[in-house]
Order: C-alpha cells, then structure tokens, then sequence
C-alpha cells in the first residue's frame, strides 16, 4: 500500500488540472470506467516524488483487473477529491498498471531521481492512467536511457510487463548459450515477438508456432525479419514428418570440431490446449515447458510419458511475482539492459496507437471516449496496443 502521505493527491485551494480513469466496483470496463478531475499536485512529501505520466499501455490484465478476475488487486484511493468519488466517502480504483512517467518534483530525502528523469512502475498496480500522481521514491524506477539517448516515449512506456516476461523466460529456467533451440507458441504475440528479439540478441535459435491465417506467408516474413529462424502453423504439428525436420533443424551444433545432438530444452506456453501438448512431445530430455498465458483458454493437458520417460518440467510464469520476489538491483539491472537494447535498435515493440485525451474534454467526454476505447478491445476490434495519453493542465 501507499504510505497515507505519499497517497496526497490534491490540494483543496487547487484548481482541477488533472485526471485519473477510475471505477468504484468491479465489472464490465467499457461500462464501469469514469475520467474524474482532481486538483494539481502538493509539494511532495519527503521521501516521494510527484510523476507525470507520458503513456500508459492497456493491457490485457489491465481489463481483467477492472473485471475483478486478476489475481493482483490495487488499492483504493481515498485522497484524490475533498468531496465526490476520490473521497474518504467514496474510494475509487486507479486503473493501470504499466506506464512511462517524469518526475517532475523530488521530496527531501531522495537521492538518484531528479526532474525531467524518466521512470517506470516498480510496484504493481499504482494506477497509471491519470495524469499526475505522488508516489514512494522505490516504487519507481528510474531509466538509464531517455528520449536524448534514442529511447521512444512507447518503448519506455511498455518496458515493464512484456519485455521483461519475455527476458525472464529465456534466463530464468535453463541455462541457454549461442546455438541453443528453443520452441514457443503464440509467436505472434507481444511476449512472442519480443521472446524472438531477444533471443537473436543472445544467438539462441528459434522454432515459432502461430495459427494458420490467409495471410500466412505475411506473418511468416515479418517474423523472419524479426530473427525467427522457423515457423510452423499448429496444423503441421499434426504432420507424422515434424519430428523428422526439427531434428533435421536442431541437429549438428559444433563444439571444438564436435558434433552432437541439441535436443529442445526449453517450450514457452500462452496458448495450452492441444497445440501445447503437440509442442511439448518435440522437446528434449530435462527440458522445461513454461506456462505464462492460455489464449485457447483450454487447459494443459501433458502426457504422463514426458514426465517418466524425459524427465520433463512444468512451470508457470507470472512477471507480477517476480517482480515482487527479486531485489530492487535486479529489477534496475534488467530495466537498463532492456533499454539499451531499445535504445540502439536492437528490440522493437509492438506496432501501437495512440489514444490522447485533450485536456479541455469534459469528464464525461473524456469517460466516454475511454469506454469506446475499452470496448473496441474487449470485442477484438484494435489490432495494436493502445497507449493513453492524457492531457493535463499542469506546468511540468
């Protein structure tokens, strides 16, 4: 929780220069939403900092927060109006988990922060869509690389959930080098695309499952282009010849004018289903198979073989409780390597759309455009990841 001071976020003498996109109970996003208008922010209390938010993705578990089936809850905000919903009568949920700030005032006591620094969220679910908010100094992060430094508003912006579930994945379950192979489903996806990247980075070669689509050899080329090495559709995992050609693939890695066998050791999981279970019989001896998503929203189903015969292991990823497990250096360190990478070129992030939020709506303009937004995505209407952008009055 926020400590009551760092949760100030108005001065009754103010005049309305912020917002905040809020709910009060949980349901259907595109209905429950509403844009509130609360005063500029106080000097910050000591050890805070005041932050103005750049862009705030949405995110999938952003929706299945405000639905109230995401297992990480925020907190209600009492402080935000002297009277109305913000209240002490009448808490509100920030909605938001991921999002790029300046700082824009540091309180007494804080050290390595200053104004116009870039930062990102190192506690999950403070409440990123709003203009404005006060925060302890640990809960955020600072950026090593700004926009000065080649790094994007968007790319700073979606730095903290996909990319670094996507790093974690590929570092934290076997220990991979140049040459190895890894098998991931759902390649088409943000984590995929990134896990992709990310793996060229490090010389890793992959195999990547996506579903057959008219526009396959589109599909295809663009993750080529993003250093896949080769895709397959779900259906030819049905082919009795794929076992053949991924051995084909992986076979004949050379160590000091050696070769021998590279089985699979490592298969990242969004989809489940039968696609995973087809997935999991092409990996190795010892190998892991990581679950991080259900897309097919069917559960996974792993033959009991595996287990006996290969030695295999199961596990679940979730970025929310490695945050939340690891120390502050390692979160930094990883955020800065990241950013680098971004930084120079090397990792792209999905393609995106910029929704602003002019400051001079309404809040019932403002509620409504939001809850279009919301509804677009909750019916599969918005291809790219929607980032807000909201206005605000506030000198920075």
């Amino acid at each position: 929780m926020f400590p009551q001071v760092s949760r100030r976020l108005f001065s009754s003498s103010s005049l309305l220069r912020n917002r905040a996109v809020v709910y009060t109970k949980n349901g259907p996003p595109s209905q429950i939403i509403s844009a509130i208008s609360y005063p500029s922010l106080p000097p910050p209390p000591p050890n805070t900092v005041n932050i103005r938010f750049i862009l705030s993705p949405v995110n999938p578990a952003d929706l299945n927060t405000i639905e109230g089936v995401y297992p990480s809850k925020p907190t209600a905000s009492t402080n935000i109006n002297s009277s109305g919903k913000g209240s002490q009568e009448e808490p509100v949920f920030v909605a938001g988990n991921e999002g790029l700030a300046e700082v824009v005032e540091v309180g007494e006591g804080v050290s390595g922060l200053e104004k116009g620094a870039w930062v990102v969220m190192d506690k999950p679910q403070l409440g990123t869509w709003a203009t404005s908010r006060n925060v302890a100094a640990k809960q955020v992060i600072r950026l090593p690389f700004g926009k000065l430094s080649g790094l994007s508003e968007a790319q700073g912006a979606t730095m903290t959930v996909n990319p670094t579930t996507a790093y974690n994945m590929l570092d934290s379950f076997v220990p991979l080098a140049p040459g190895d192979w890894i098998i991931q489903n759902g390649a088409n996806s943000a984590v995929g695309k990134l896990v992709i990247q990310i793996a060229k980075i490090r010389g890793i070669k992959t195999i990547n499952l996506v579903r057959p689509r008219d526009d396959l050899a589109g599909l295809v080329k663009e993750l080529e282009k993003l250093g896949a090495d080769k895709v397959l559709t779900y259906d030819e995992l049905n082919d009795k010849s794929i076992r053949g050609k991924v051995k084909e693939w992986t076979d004949g890695k050379a160590i000091r004018f050696l070769t021998y066998k590279q089985d699979i050791r490592l298969g990242l999981n969004c989809v489940g289903g039968d696609p995973a279970t087809a997935m999991a019989r092409l990996l190795g001896q010892n190998a892991h198979l990581v679950s991080y998503g259900a897309m097919s929203k069917r559960p996974l189903s792993l033959p009991t073989s595996l287990f006996i015969f290969k030695n295999l292991v199961s596990h679940g990823f979730w970025q929310t409780r490695w945050t939340k497990e690891n120390p502050r250096h390692k979160k930094e360190a990883l955020i800065g390597t990241l950013a680098e990478w971004m930084s120079k070129g090397k990792l792209k992030v999905s393609d995106h759309e910029i929704v602003t939020i002019p400051k001079d709506d309404s809040d019932e303009v403002a509620s409504q455009k939001i809850r279009d937004v919301l509804a677009r995505i909750s019916e599969g209407k918005v291809g790219k990841k929607v980032l807000l952008r909201l206005e605000g009055t506030e000198s920075v």
